[in-house]
């Protein structure tokens, strides 16, 4: 339900991870991994806490209206009081690393090899990214939110 929040709250820089198709994402396993790893559990699903293997477990959690994503992003920031950090990787979640040219070479076009000095690989899966007209449209709607920071990596 939250995908796109998840990945926001990555690209500002916050560790978000995402239920989805293909893993758990029953109740019980959902309250146990949140109880776990010490996190916050954020739904749009009213009724979450309704359920039996959610009620008097005492987790953290934030319901999330259905909204624009900057909206849900706005909130979750604003309860929270998050700040602007150096970005995730959106997909998987992973740190990003500062990487020399050389350790991504034959990754990244030739042209955009000859323009940039710096880029960027997640720890989790390995992409490559570097500062292009994607991560100026990115940082632009995190600053609409954020306000401008100097957090670098993917921004």
């Amino acid at each position: 339900m939250l995908g796109g929040l998840a990945k926001w709250l990555r690209a500002a820089g916050h560790d978000a991870c995402y239920a989805h198709e293909g893993t758990d994402i029953s109740d019980a396993h959902l309250v146990r991994r949140a109880m776990g790893e010490d996190r916050v559990l954020l739904t749009s699903d009213r009724r979450f806490l309704e359920r039996k293997p959610v009620r008097d477990k005492g987790i953290a959690f934030l319901l999330v209206p259905h909204a624009p994503v900057e909206e849900q992003l706005q909130l979750v920031a604003g309860r929270f009081d998050l700040g602007r950090q150096e970005s995730r990787c959106m997909e998987c979640n992973g740190e990003l690393k500062v990487v020399p040219y050389d350790a991504v070479a034959g990754r990244v076009p030739p042209n955009v090899a000859e323009a940039r000095k710096s880029f960027f690989r997640c720890e989790g899966g390995g992409r490559v990214f570097w500062h292009g007209s994607h991560w100026k449209r990115i940082g632009a709607r995190l600053d609409r939110i954020f306000g401008s920071s100097s957090a670098t990596a993917g921004t």
